[in-house]
């Protein structure tokens, strides 16, 4: 591993938010350890300023709670969301130039690659588990994503 990638190793822990990565190989080990609390992403809130869930469902429930909250709290118990099986970079599209994988309104398939998520230099392609149509994008294109963080919500056929 040279310089430059354990720059770029260190830029991505930063900014995934994670706390600790460790990397051995044979006859190299680093590991990149940040003090920085813990981040908490939830599809039901529309910002991040919340960092812990335990508020966001004591708020769901309350008829008082801010009206965008509520619906979105209806909407994801009637679809199923696609999740991030890994922390990286979600992207739309395999490069800026070509057109996004799936819009909302979209139907698909089982199968069907849906984004990309980018981890350390490697683009995942994410596929969907189950058939329906696209509801909602829950991430803005090159944001960064925990994993299990929801990405889409699918209405299934």
């Amino acid at each position: 591993m040279d310089i430059k990638q354990i720059q770029d190793l260190i830029k991505f822990v930063a900014k995934s938010g994670v706390n600790e990565v460790s990397i051995e190989e044979e006859d190299f080990k680093i590991t990149i350890k940040t003090n920085q609390a813990p981040t908490y992403v939830t599809a039901t809130v529309p910002t991040a300023a919340v960092p812990l869930p335990q508020p966001v469902a004591s708020a769901a429930p309350a008829v008082e709670a801010p009206q965008p909250s509520a619906p979105k709290a209806e909407d994801t118990s009637n679809y199923v969301t696609i999740k991030s099986p890994m922390i990286g970079t979600f992207y739309r599209s395999s490069s800026p130039d070509k057109p996004v994988f799936v819009n909302v309104g979209d139907e698909i398939s089982a199968g069907k690659v849906v984004c990309i998520v980018e981890a350390m230099k490697l683009f995942n392609e994410i596929e969907s588990e189950v058939s329906g149509k696209i509801i909602k994008v829950l991430v803005d294109d090159a944001q960064p994503v925990e994993y299990d963080q929801p990405l889409f919500l699918v209405e299934p056929k």
